[in-house]
């Protein structure tokens, strides 16, 4: 049976005929084979994440810097009657004073060069991808992930720390529930709303009872945020412990919306490795940091010698600022 398949006939030396298939069968198969594939177009990226968004307040703007500043300032009144209150004959009047200071807070310079060699990006342009776009994605997220390690844990080799590991913040245990554990997979509702209740009450005192100092943003591991969550208060209820605590917490009833969000960065954050809450204001007046330069392309040029195009990418990412460390709060072994 011949198949469709068209024969030649080839002669040799000393006479006969060699029959023999078309040789541009085999290639045309692979053809076919290309063609019937079903190709998925996307290009799957890494799993990555990224929350500093979620967390902090950043404040754009301000160019090319080696620092930024804030500047506080303290009261205090002179002499023997500091309330101010007089008599009608008395002379003891305080006077008012102010004390200005300045903090300044390091820079960093973030920097990827992009390089887009002309042959392969000639190559993906036949099959519909754009190499300066593939590179360009690879360089925006490392960069986020460069904000995401500034946020939360600095650099601590410049003595610069994050929103997990200020050494400036308080930081202690959390007490042992009945079972006389801290963990919280052993403690009942009560006792994780208890813990919860002592962080907040803690930033209310060292603020002067100001409701702006309650901490009204708090991280967790993501083990634990997954057992609060998905463990109801008892058996008769159907409310998560992770509902109860928002609903109960010491900052309910004053206006303090409080937020409990995991965070992978506070897995092992704690003294001896435990595992550490962090509790703080989430607000632009006590807690941010500065991009004054964002992403941006500054300068391309070609390189002849290697045939490829070298783009610049360059960026500047401040510090955090915990500008009230009393609004802040530290609980490890949860």
């Amino acid at each position: 049976m011949n198949l469709g398949q068209r024969v030649h006939t080839v002669p040799v030396v000393g006479g006969g005929l060699i029959p023999t298939n078309d040789a541009a069968i085999s290639g045309g198969m692979a053809f076919l084979t290309g063609e019937l594939e079903k190709r998925d177009p996307r290009l799957l990226e890494p799993l990555s994440s990224v929350t500093w968004m979620r967390d902090i307040v950043s404040k754009t703007g301000g160019g090319w810097v080696d620092f930024t500043s804030n500047q506080f300032i303290d009261y205090a009144t002179t002499g023997g009657n500091e309330n101010g209150i007089i008599g009608g004959a008395t002379n003891d009047i305080p006077i008012i004073q102010a004390n200005t200071s300045k903090d300044l807070y390091k820079v960093f310079v973030f920097a990827n060069i992009l390089k887009v060699p002309f042959v392969d990006q000639q190559k993906l342009q036949n099959i519909g991808h754009n190499l300066d776009e593939i590179l360009d994605k690879g360089i925006r997220t490392n960069y986020n992930k460069s904000i995401d390690n500034i946020v939360y844990t600095g650099v601590p080799a410049a003595s610069v720390y994050g929103l997990v590991n200020n050494p400036y913040i308080t930081a202690a245990a959390v007490p042992a529930g009945a079972d006389g554990k801290t963990q919280w997979a052993f403690k009942t509702p009560d006792e994780i709303l208890n813990d919860i209740n002592q962080v907040m009450t803690a930033t209310w005192a060292d603020s002067e009872y100001d409701l702006t100092g309650m901490a009204n943003h708090i991280l967790i591991p993501p083990i634990q945020y997954t057992y609060i969550t998905s463990t109801k208060v008892s058996m008769a209820a159907d409310k998560s412990i992770l509902q109860y605590l928002l609903d109960n917490n010491i900052g309910k009833n004053q206006g303090v919306d409080l937020a409990i969000v995991p965070s992978r960065w506070c897995t092992g954050a704690g003294i001896g490795g435990k595992d550490r809450m962090v509790a703080y204001v989430n607000d632009e007046d006590r807690v941010n940091f500065d991009l004054t330069v964002p992403l941006s392309r500054v300068m391309t040029q070609p390189n002849v010698t290697a045939m490829s195009y070298l783009t610049a990418y360059a960026a500047q990412i401040g510090q955090v600022k915990v500008l009230y460390t009393q609004c802040a709060r530290y609980a490890d072994g949860i």
